[in-house]
């Protein structure tokens, strides 16, 4: 059994991957500050089901506070840290990138010194598909990233070239994973799934940016934390895609998947994009699957059945959540 320090554990991804890594036997660290990015009681939600595991510690507290991140670090020996804190979302991202670095930089460094302070060598970091605007598709880990189109993005890299630092003058081992759009049950409310299931559940009109083509290469979480566990082996540095590895799906098709699964129809109305969305995202994941041996397992059209069945069964959650 090995004891795992999880970041953002509170969070969508970072939930689930607590939720693996328990199932397997080991201990896990759960690490969160709880903001208020999106609706606390989704959060709350998602810890209540840790709270109740054998082998979960919770700590509410904020990486970019090195201060408060020191004494969890002191106070048990960890095997590895996935750290998935991160402030998340594009357009957010436009309206306080100070924000976004504050969390997403010196919070990554933070995490990264305590590790070196207290001998922790094995590092995984969450990274995104942002990264990528701008590359040929499908995309490949060894493109030039060399033109974010958002704060979001411009942090995750800076976030990335930290981690490399630390691999080669600490010697850590560090695993880089770039998620490409994570969806399933509880997901983020910010995101299209939720807000979609939602909206067409409550007969709300769905306003999209854009035409509707614009496609993403949809990925489904439970496939993303097993990627995520599977990254904890010794790899010396990699930066690996997980995504869904298929030709990209439009939103229009997974409107057409909620609408099967809820029984419903949607009402679409338009609005101009944004220019710091990218129009389409396809993961080429032949590094997950040589050095993870990794692959998606979870098919969108099932993935969006299961998200849909999750709200069915919490409507009175959902109803209260803002999108």
């Amino acid at each position: 059994m090995a004891t795992y320090l999880v970041t953002g554990a509170a969070g969508f991804i970072a939930a689930k991957v607590c939720e693996h890594l328990l199932d397997a036997g080991h201990a896990v660290v759960g690490l969160d500050n709880l903001n208020d990015y999106y609706d606390i009681r989704l959060k709350e939600w998602r810890l209540q089901r840790l709270r109740g595991r054998v082998g979960f510690e919770w700590h509410q507290a904020d990486i970019e506070d090195l201060a408060t991140l020191e004494p969890v670090f002191a106070a048990k020996r960890f095997d590895a840290v996935i750290n998935l804190a991160a402030r998340a979302g594009v357009r957010a991202s436009l309206e306080q990138p100070a924000l976004y670095a504050s969390t997403n930089i010196q919070g990554e460094r933070n995490v990264l010194e305590c590790q070196r302070r207290h001998g922790v060598k094995k590092h995984v970091l969450a990274s995104s598909s942002s990264l990528y605007a701008g590359c040929p598709m499908p995309f490949t880990e060894d493109l030039a990233v060399a033109q974010p189109q958002s704060p979001y993005a411009e942090t995750k890299k800076a976030a990335e070239q930290l981690a490399r630092e630390y691999h080669e003058q600490h010697g850590l081992d560090v695993t880089v994973l770039r998620y490409f759009t994570v969806f399933g049950p509880a997901g983020r409310p910010d995101m299209a799934p939720f807000r979609f299931i939602k909206w067409i559940d409550e007969g709300t009109p769905i306003t999209l940016f854009g035409d509707g083509t614009q496609a993403r290469d949809f990925t489904y979480v439970d496939d993303i934390a097993r990627g995520t566990v599977l990254a904890l082996r010794p790899l010396g540095h990699e930066v690996i895609n997980l995504g869904g590895g298929r030709q990209p799906l439009s939103l229009l098709t997974i409107i057409g998947y909620i609408e099967q699964a809820l029984g419903k129809k949607a009402q679409v109305t338009g609005q101009p994009p944004s220019a710091a969305d990218m129009k389409e995202t396809w993961a080429d994941i032949g590094k997950a699957q040589r050095l993870l041996g990794w692959a998606p397992a979870i098919p969108a059209e099932e993935g969006f059945r299961r998200a849909v069945a999750w709200h069915l069964a919490n409507r009175e959650l959902v109803r209260k959540i803002k999108v």
